[in-house]
Order: structure tokens, then C-alpha cells, then sequence
């Protein structure tokens, strides 16, 4: 089912030039926790205007590398580069400007219980931009149209199902208006037709306006369909990388048997 996008808001826009450039350069990333090494040598080139998709069984550190990108975790050594700039050796200030321009939507989808669906999607533009009211509602809305939630507006979140409760946390995010929004299980616990809704939903909100994701799956199905380019986490290390078709012709065994595994064998 296509979700249709009727409305226009005010996104970042990129320039014919900018598109496909590298937004973000992960290079040879490495994170241990004690004794345990999640994440080893990662190497990540994360394009403009493109959705790549990182899969990987539990514990193989996607979630650890997502929390890297936005700034949550410091890596052991390794270098992020945003646009030009390695955060890993500007000050603090410098590197939370950068990465105000990204937007996470959580696999739990963290929306707060005691607030309405409009306030949990205004809540980041009441905290950081401190906003007048009448502006941060109005905005809310026009996020909520766009994930086909408005009518939901004054509800709370246990009124809403979990497909529902995703496409107001994709609202929330863009009510910040990312240059990148960073995905984890985005489909994760839906039905196959609601989980199709959402994958409709990033598809549009990237051709529609030119923006990065990065989403976190083991989805195969998922995968195949929203991602242009598709790295494998195994045991710390990207073990394959590529676009969707020569993904599926990998002759890797473990990429083989996670697509197998994942609902991937019959696209």
C-alpha cells in the first residue's frame, strides 16, 4: 500500500551536485566493551539521498554502530566523518552541531506515555528550539499528515497500535528537519502489511526529499526493497556490502544462509 505524500514541508534539499557525494565515512571503527569487541576495522561510506541498510544477526554490534553515528558512544579508535569533518576529534559543541542535523527513529519507538501524540511529536522542537507554542503544534501537525497520523492528534500513545505508534516516531524525527534520519528495526514486531507501510514510508520521504537513511534491519525482504546499498555486520566486521542484486548473487555462505533465514530467499 503507497502512503502518499500531499503536503510540502520544509526539508533540507540537496543540490543535483550534492546527491550521492559521501555523507558520512566510517573508517575502520573499532568498539570494546571489557573484554568483548563489538565492533572491528568497520568500514561504512553512507551516500547522499540514498538508504543504506546494515543487517546482521543479534549482538553483531548494528545497534552499537548506530549509536556511533549519533553520537552516543565514542569508538576506541577510528574515525566518523560527517560531511568533511572527523567528530571524533572536534570538541563536543562542534560535533552536537553536526549532528543535530540527524533524527532517529528507535526500534521501541520511545514515545512518551504521558503525553499526547502531538506533544510527543512536538517534544524535540519545545526542547531545543523552544518554539512558541502555537508554531510547535502547528508543525506537529503538518508531520502528522504526512505520516497519515493527523487524526490521531490528541490521542495517546497506548490508544495506538504498533504500526501507528512508528510512523508517529518517524513525525517526531521529522519535525526536526533531518538531513539524516537513522532507523533501528523499523519494521521490527509489524504485520508483513503494516511493516510494507512503512517501508513505503522511507521509500517516499527519500524520493520525495532527497533525504539519507540509515536503517538497521535483519528484514531481508525490507532490505531488498528500500535499500540502495547493503552492508552484512558478522561478528564485528562487514563481511559483504553492495546493492540490493549483488546482494542476493553474494557466494558468501553466511550472507546465503542469514538471506535464507530472514526473508530473503524467494525475492
Amino acid at each position: 500500500m503507497l502512503i502518499c505524500l500531499d503536503i510540502h514541508i520544509k526539508l533540507f534539499h540537496y543540490t543535483v551536485m550534492d546527491v550521492n557525494e559521501v555523507e558520512i565515512d566510517i573508517q575502520k571503527l573499532n568498539k570494546s566493551f571489557n573484554s568483548l569487541h563489538v565492533l572491528k576495522d568497520v568500514d561504512i561510506e553512507i551516500r547522499r539521498a540514498e538508504t543504506t541498510v546494515i543487517i546482521g544477526g543479534s549482538g553483531t554490534g548494528k545497534s552499537v554502530l548506530l549509536k556511533h553515528i549519533m553520537g552516543l558512544l565514542q569508538p576506541d579508535s577510528g574515525r566518523i566523518i560527517i560531511r568533511g569533518v572527523d567528530v571524533t576529534t572536534i570538541n563536543s559543541h562542534e560535533a552536537e552541531k553536526l549532528r543535530n542535523r540527524f533524527a532517529m527513529v528507535f526500534q521501541s519507538s520511545a514515545l512518551l506515555h504521558s503525553l499526547t501524540v502531538a506533544e510527543n511529536v512536538g517534544l524535540g522542537l519545545k526542547e531545543q528550539h523552544r518554539l512558541p507554542k502555537k508554531q510547535i503544534n502547528e508543525i506537529a501537525m503538518e508531520k502528522l499528515k504526512l505520516v497519515k497520523m493527523e487524526q490521531k492528534y490528541n490521542s495517546m500513545p497506548e490508544e495506538l497500535s504498533g504500526g501507528m505508534k512508528k510512523r508517529v516516531a518517524i513525525a517526531r524525527a521529522l519535525a526536526m528537519d533531518p538531513e539524516v534520519v537513522l532507523y533501528d528495526e523499523p519494521t521490527s514486531g509489524l504485520d508483513p502489511i503494516m511493516a510494507g507501510n512503512i517501508d513505503e514510508l522511507i521509500l517516499e520521504l527519500k524520493e520525495k526529499f532527497k533525504m539519507t537513511s540509515v536503517v538497521v534491519t535483519h528484514d531481508m525482504e525490507s532490505a531488498f526493497y528500500i535499500g540502495d546499498h547493503i552492508c552484512m555486520l558478522y561478528q564485528g566486521r562487514i563481511i559483504e556490502e553492495g546493492d540490493p542484486e549483488s546482494f542476493k548473487q553474494s557466494e558468501n555462505k553466511i550472507v546465503k544462509q542469514f538471506i535464507t533465514r530472514h526473508g530473503g530467499a524467494g525475492i
